[in-house]
Formats: C-alpha cells, structure tokens, sequence
C-alpha cells in the first residue's frame, strides 16, 4: 500500500481504549429555527437527547455522536446559522457531563468547523464529516470538502486532539462528477488530508454498505475503518470482521425508524449480538 499519510495511529483504539467500539447515534429533535421545530421548550429537547444517551449507553454500547438530524432539511455549510451551534453546544456538554463515554459531533450538512466549535467547546473527542475531500451532489446541492479550512480552525482553537472522522463514498450523494475516482482513491484522499479514520456508508440513511465495499476501503487505507449505517445485530459481526467501529442509529430506535426514540431492549439484542466482535464480557 502507498504511503501517503504520516498518520499512522489507532484513533478507535486511543479514543476508545479497545479494538472494537460500538457507538450511538442521537438524533437531537428540531432546533429553534429549523423548518420542523414546533416551539418545544429547550428543556424538552436536552431531556430527549439524555434519555436517547442514557438508553444506549445503560444497555452496553461504548460511546456516542450527537447531530442536528432533526434540523432536516438540512443547510449548506454556510447557511448553518449560530443558533445550531450554540444549542447542539449545549445538548453536547449536557450528556458529556452525565456520561463518562467518549462523544463525537456531526453537524449537517457537512460542516465541520461548527462541529469543532461544539466539540472543543463540549470537550467531545472526534467530529464526524461527510465530504472532507474531493465534491460531490447532495441533496443540498454542490457540496465540497472543507478539509483545508477546517484543519486550520482546529489548530486556532488549539482543538489538536479532536479527531476527524470521515465518510469515503458519500451517502445522499451523486458521486457522477467525480466517476474517474474509485472508491479506493476517494478513500487514499482521505488519509492524505490528514482524516483520523474513514467510514463507510450505505447509499442512504440506515442502507447499510456492502462487505465489497468495506473490504475496499479497509484495503486502501491504514486508517481505522468505521461503518456509518445500516449496522444490525444481523450483521454486525461480519461487519466488525473488517471495520473497527460501528456507527448505529436506526436499527436501535423504535421500530427502526431514526426519528423514534432509542428503544433499550434493541440495545441489548444488538450488543449481544455484537459480543463474538467485541469481546465484551457478558
């Protein structure tokens, strides 16, 4: 494999302290200002995004990601208006304090300087982007990666140790304009751009990516790999045969939907299932 990243560390393994980690998604409801917030009070909304952490971690998974799923439809990076920085902020540090686990931030769609305001200031450790490097065609419209510009407001907050977290093969994206790019080289592209691991994605929300295509990116990179979507305790083990950590939402919320609340018995299923992975004991 071509070297073309110093980066040569474990991220899962130095955030996590293990070689498998299974880690919750919270789908925060709809920030003041979002096209779908119906004027809840803010204690509402931090006391739903608690009780999702409290689900997941009480029932065994081993950290989180907090996001602004319910702010859908979702910005351009430069839309992304303060207000969602600042209430993800506080639903962050919120959980942070209650739950010794490490947490990451997504902010959608695909802003990571926001998330790094929110990490830094949450004292979460890794921030997950959709599009670092290269451009694709989202459902927001032209997107492209913000590596550079985000790498350099990491160091001005003196945010060094925040890990980033990044998609290889976009979901909710048309790939078209870049078709001359394998999935291999958009995941080398990665690595070059200074990511801290790589994840892989089904085509949508809850899809989940094929063992080909994880076997590829694993393949490309001496980065840890992540699978973003589509993990369930059918196939989770398989998945962690290949990847390093799993990113789960949608199979652990009531009737799998991803703006249900996270339901605790499908934790439980899905870390037994997870056990023959993860090595946790029973």
């Amino acid at each position: 494999m071509q070297t073309i990243s110093s980066n040569d560390g474990n991220a899962i393994e130095a955030i996590f302290g293990r070689p498998r980690a299974l880690i919750g998604m919270i789908h925060c409801p709809p920030f003041p200002g979002a096209p779908r917030y119906r004027g809840q009070a803010m204690e509402e909304i931090y006391d739903a995004c608690l009780r999702d952490a409290e689900a997941l971690i009480a029932n065994g998974m081993h950290g989180l990601v907090i996001e602004n799923h319910g702010d859908v439809p979702f910005s351009k990076p430069e839309d992304i208006g303060p207000e969602t920085t600042g209430f993800l902020a506080v639903a962050a540090d919120r959980i942070r304090r209650r739950f010794d686990v490490p947490m990451g931030v997504n902010v959608l769609a695909n802003a990571p300087i926001p998330a790094l305001a929110v990490a830094r200031a949450a004292g979460a450790a890794f921030i997950r982007v959709n599009q670092w490097a290269n451009a694709y065609v989202a459902n927001e419209g032209f997107m492209e990666g913000r590596a550079a510009e985000a790498m350099r407001y990491r160091a001005m907050l003196r945010g060094e140790g925040i890990r980033v977290f990044a998609d290889s093969h976009v979901k909710h994206g048309s790939h078209a304009i870049t078709a001359d790019r394998s999935v291999a080289e958009l995941t080398r592209d990665l690595a070059f751009f200074d990511a801290d691991g790589v994840i892989a994605t089904g085509q949508r929300t809850g899809d989940s990516a094929t063992l080909e295509e994880i076997e590829e990116v694993a393949g490309a990179t001496n980065l840890p790999v992540l699978v973003g979507s589509g993990v369930t305790a059918g196939n989770v083990v398989p998945i962690l045969g290949v990847a390093q950590a799993v990113i789960v939402a949608s199979s652990l919320k009531e009737g799998g939907v991803w703006w249900n609340p996270v339901e605790p018995a499908r934790v439980r299923a899905f870390v037994e299932a997870a056990r023959p992975a993860t090595g946790d004991a029973a």
